[in-house]
């Protein structure tokens, strides 16, 4: 099965520095094949079989703290998992000069629309949406600093998901059915 691990926090603003070829290796240590990263924010493919996607995070967790000493929280999703998230995405939305728009990975205990109730959503300027896995939203970028989705940061939430923009998920996806060839 191929999936994606999604590290939270890592070499943002020179903290939690880990080189992507050393954590490479660390995947292939413990058993992961076929690892390719993506950018240096923690976007790792690979497969696997046997494991669940929890196990899988459990293993991966452990790992980064004994390699890095670092308590870094890790994501797991399958490739029909970012598809159902990827294909909910409107084509319209972009990360540009107009336009910011982003994937919240949630953590499994966090995944349910409910989740929506948590967020302060401003409806002539946010576009929010669930899907399962995760939180898909939009903004006009000249209206960013009015978005209420601003408000999530430093909440109990915001501590359970991993934020890529659409552009960074959609490569991921890519770079995923790349590896299903």
């Amino acid at each position: 099965m191929i999936y994606i691990a999604l590290l939270r926090g890592i070499n943002v603003g020179g903290k939690n520095k880990i080189d992507m070829k050393l954590l490479k290796q660390m995947f292939e240590q413990v058993g992961m094949n076929d690892v390719v990263t993506y950018i240096n924010t923690g976007n790792i493919i690979f497969t696997s079989n046997g494991q669940s996607k929890t196990e899988l995070s459990r293993i991966l967790e452990e790992a980064i703290h004994n390699e890095f000493e670092l308590q870094i929280k890790v994501v797991v999703r399958s490739i029909d998992d970012v598809r159902g998230i990827i294909d909910a995405i409107p084509e319209s939305w972009k990360n540009d000069n107009n336009m910011k728009s982003d994937v919240m990975f949630l953590w499994d205990e966090m995944d349910d629309e409910s989740v929506l109730e948590q967020l302060v959503i401003k409806p002539n300027i946010d576009t929010v949406k669930y899907v399962p896995g995760a939180i898909l939203w939009s903004v006009d970028k000249k209206n960013v600093t009015k978005s209420g989705m601003s408000k999530i940061i430093g909440t109990k939430l915001y501590k359970q998901v991993t934020v890529r923009n659409v552009n960074t998920a959609r490569k991921i996806y890519e770079l995923m059915q790349a590896q299903n060839r």
